[in-house]
């Protein structure tokens, strides 16, 4: 489980360097983006591997009926990522929709996993999710709401999240895990 811990404090410090130490990411130009890039790899390639290899310690039991909430929460999450490169509507109303999906996709993902692991990669993740709003709102505390979106924009979003939902269902139930309930 130390594995998670050290990915996901890697991916926090790789996301907060911009906002905690701007005037060094500066100095670091270009080739700024590829160590954080580098960083975010490797702090995904820790999460992952940790949640894979760590033992079973079920602090919880979730009941059944759960999977159905995650996984409406779930195509919130994508639809609000889906959102935030579109423009959509909802961005006039939320201002960190990708922090935001994040947020609801560890939430979602805390409901339906009550083992120790789960608690310290989504429990991470929505920790960091939320320092990282918070940062940014001190730093940029003025908000410039995106001008609104064509119907158009909304139906790609709605479309989007449809399809990599349903990608990432397949994947879960490769892996071994049934999403559907």
């Amino acid at each position: 489980m130390i594995l998670i811990v050290l990915g996901v404090a890697l991916w926090s410090a790789a996301h907060f360097f911009k906002r905690l130490a701007p005037e060094a990411r500066a100095r670091m130009g270009e080739r700024g983006k590829g160590l954080v890039t580098v960083l975010l790899l490797v702090s995904v390639a820790l999460m992952v591997l940790g949640y894979r290899g760590s033992e079973t310690l079920d602090l919880w039991y979730p009941p059944a009926a759960m999977v159905h909430l995650n996984n409406l929460l779930m195509l919130i999450a994508f639809y609000l990522f889906a959102a935030s490169g579109l423009k959509t509507g909802i961005t006039r109303v939320i201002r960190h929709p990708q922090l935001t999906a994040v947020k609801t996709w560890a939430v979602a993902h805390l409901l339906v996993n009550g083992d120790l692991a789960s608690v310290l990669l989504f429990g991470g993740l929505l920790a960091w999710a939320v320092a990282e709003v918070i940062v940014i709102n001190r730093a940029q505390p003025v908000w410039t709401r995106n001008p609104p979106a064509g119907l158009t924009q909304e139906v790609k979003a709605l479309i989007g999240a449809l399809v990599v939902m349903a990608i990432v269902m397949v994947i879960h139930n490769w892996l071994g895990v049934q999403p559907w309930g």
